[in-house]
């Protein structure tokens, strides 16, 4: 079974990386140039690609993987792309320090995203 929504929520938000990457290397430079964080705007943005194709990945193939863990690696991978990036982009733009401390919980819902595609892998379907 492919699951739809996460190739659907896959292909907006790899939209969306490809907007803001733009945006960032075009429309923001004087103000990265004035604060400093054009290479935390480019770490979100990678990650935000990354895990937009990581994301893609699990919708084509979760039906070789176990059904839960496929919908748990889907749902990290969504919560950890907007939590991470999200929080990463917002101190970039807008420079709110504390931002940065959102940042970790976006990691570990990505890192334990990736195992669930590791475990669901493993364990095959269901």
């Amino acid at each position: 079974m492919i699951y739809r929504h996460f190739v659907i929520i896959a292909a907006v938000l790899a939209a969306l990386g490809v907007a803001l990457g733009a945006f960032g290397a075009h429309g923001l430079a004087a103000v990265f140039e004035a604060n400093g964080r054009g290479d935390t705007f480019q770490t979100a943005s990678d990650y935000h690609m990354y895990h937009a194709l990581a994301l893609l990945l699990v919708g084509l193939a979760g039906d070789r993987m176990a059904g839960r863990w496929a919908t748990w690696a889907g749902y990290l991978l969504i919560a950890g792309l907007l939590l991470f990036s999200g929080s990463l982009y917002i101190l970039a733009i807008f420079d709110v320090g504390f931002m940065g401390a959102v940042a970790p919980f976006g990691g570990t819902a990505l890192i334990a995203g990736w195992l669930c595609i590791a475990a669901g892998f493993w364990r095959g379907t269901d």
